[in-house]
């Protein structure tokens, strides 16, 4: 199994809610995912801060070009 990179995650995480996956990405996307939604680091950080990361709201930014 491969070492987990927490340090070197947290210096490149934008998500700016405070929970304890942030940097433990595998955890953070499980987390995500069985919600229908993304992780921070899909998002710019202007999206990110607004907490929705819906796979709708990722759609919609993928369709104007943002992402």
């Amino acid at each position: 199994m491969t070492e987990c990179k927490k340090p070197s995650n947290l210096k490149h995480c934008n998500c700016s809610y405070p929970c304890d996956k942030k940097g433990t990405c595998c955890d953070c996307l499980r987390s995500h995912l069985k919600n229908r939604e993304l992780p921070a680091c899909c998002f710019p950080n202007d999206i990110e801060k607004t907490y929705d990361r819906s796979f709708e709201k990722f759609a919609q930014l993928v369709k104007e070009g943002k992402v």
